[in-house]
């Protein structure tokens, strides 16, 4: 029989939900595929599962008090997060999410997480307002940022009779979830990627500019799942309200034109481009060199238009006849779908990326997004409010199938 996690110590953290009596089936599968694993469940999971049950499923004693120090040789939550090659935390509690991305530690399954360097995945279940409050969506945000890997809920009936998005995921799908964060292999391994994000800044005067509310987030969320699935990523950046993502190279520009000409001189050799910045449409005719003083009741400012760079990419690639695959964005506030498809045509792009800003939730500056992916062959897919990560996910799953389609033609 295989047995792909011989060798491998997964922690299993189980919280106080009803979902927690799928841990069983969880823990099963992953022994069964060869895994050690050591389970850790708190006060409240203890009230809708027995240690007894995964005790015996596992063959390990389950830890529920930190105090409960069995062997005098070693420090219990000390040893068991330095031997761990991955923790997993199914199901993880709207409290649990809370704890982890504020470093609390005050039961077994918090205090281990919190001294371990393994990687860290989270199945979350919770009801659907929980799951949607902007608080639990920080959280979540806060968490991916660090390289958490999430299995998103599903969507179903819950067992607080709502219906909407919440259910733990499927054990099947956790443990799939887990095989590819260990030994799974990187699908952008060898490949370069290129991402913009933030938007650009046009000069008035040394004290004045335009420029856009683009925080930046989205297109950092890409590089961030770019990297995490083995991409060699560089990062043209302008304006952001945060800080990039670690483990890529960064480039920090300004304007469009600044902008245009770091994404020009690194297309050749890149594998995907995804341009997510919000570059300014138009730049001042002229840039003061002194603070423009205050001499009348108006000023006319004269702007010019900058280039377009997405449109500069598929021209460059057209005229070469290959080169990367090509990703734009499109935020709208009317006529998305009439726009996008204008764009996805006019620039030669492969696929778009449109909302609606004015839309709550996936407007600029927001943790979440909603957005509508269109591509050649009248492709299309929505995607409903969901964290920017989770939109980068399933993004760089799009093109991964669009680039394997146009493998084989």
């Amino acid at each position: 029989m295989n047995k792909p996690l011989a060798g491998k110590t997964i922690l299993v953290g189980v919280t106080g939900g009803i979902a927690a009596y799928k841990a069983a089936t969880l823990c099963s599968r992953l022994v069964g595929l060869g895994a050690s694993v050591r389970v850790m469940m708190t006060e409240g999971a203890t009230k809708f599962i027995t240690p007894l049950t995964l005790q015996t499923l596992t063959r390990h004693p389950v830890a529920t008090d930190v105090f409960d120090e069995r062997d005098a040789a070693i420090v219990q939550h000390i040893d068991w997060a330095d031997s761990a090659d991955l923790a997993v935390v199914a199901p993880a509690t709207a409290n649990m999410l809370s704890k982890l991305a504020n470093g609390l530690a005050d039961d077994m399954l918090s205090t281990t997480l919190l001294a371990t360097t393994a990687p860290l995945l989270i199945a979350p279940a919770m009801n659907v307002h929980m799951w949607e409050h902007p608080a639990v969506i920080d959280n979540v945000n806060k968490l991916a940022s660090r390289g958490v890997v999430f299995v998103e809920p599903g969507t179903g009936q819950l067992a607080c009779g709502y219906v909407g998005k919440g259910r733990l995921a499927e054990p099947d799908e956790i443990v799939d979830a887990i095989v590819a964060k260990l030994i799974g292999s990187k699908p952008l391994s060898g490949q370069r990627v290129l991402v913009t994000a933030g938007g650009t800044v046009e000069r008035i005067d040394p004290v004045r500019y335009i420029t856009n509310d683009s925080s930046g987030k989205m297109g950092f969320a890409i590089a961030e799942v770019a990297r995490d699935r083995g991409a060699e990523v560089t990062l043209v950046c302008g304006r952001t309200e945060a800080a990039p993502p670690n483990g890529v190279n960064v480039v920090h520009t300004d304007s469009a034109l600044r902008m245009r000409d770091e994404v020009m001189r690194r297309l050749d050799g890149t594998d995907i481009v995804i341009k997510a910045a919000a570059v300014a449409d138009y730049r001042p005719a002229s840039r003061a060199d002194q603070k423009i003083k205050k001499s009348s009741d108006s000023l006319t400012l004269e702007l010019v238009r900058n280039p377009d760079i997405l449109q500069e990419v598929g021209e460059w690639r057209e005229a070469r006849g290959s080169g990367p695959f090509i990703v734009g964005f499109a935020a709208e506030t009317a006529d998305v779908e009439k726009h996008a498809l204008d764009k996805l045509a006019r620039k030669k792009c492969d696929l778009i990326v449109a909302n609606n800003v004015s839309e709550a939730g996936a407007g600029f500056g927001t943790e979440t997004n909603i957005v509508s992916v269109y591509g050649r062959g009248d492709f299309f897919e929505h995607l409903p409010q969901m964290t920017k990560r989770a939109v980068a996910e399933r993004l760089l799953d799009i093109v991964k199938d669009a680039r394997k389609g146009l493998a084989n033609r």
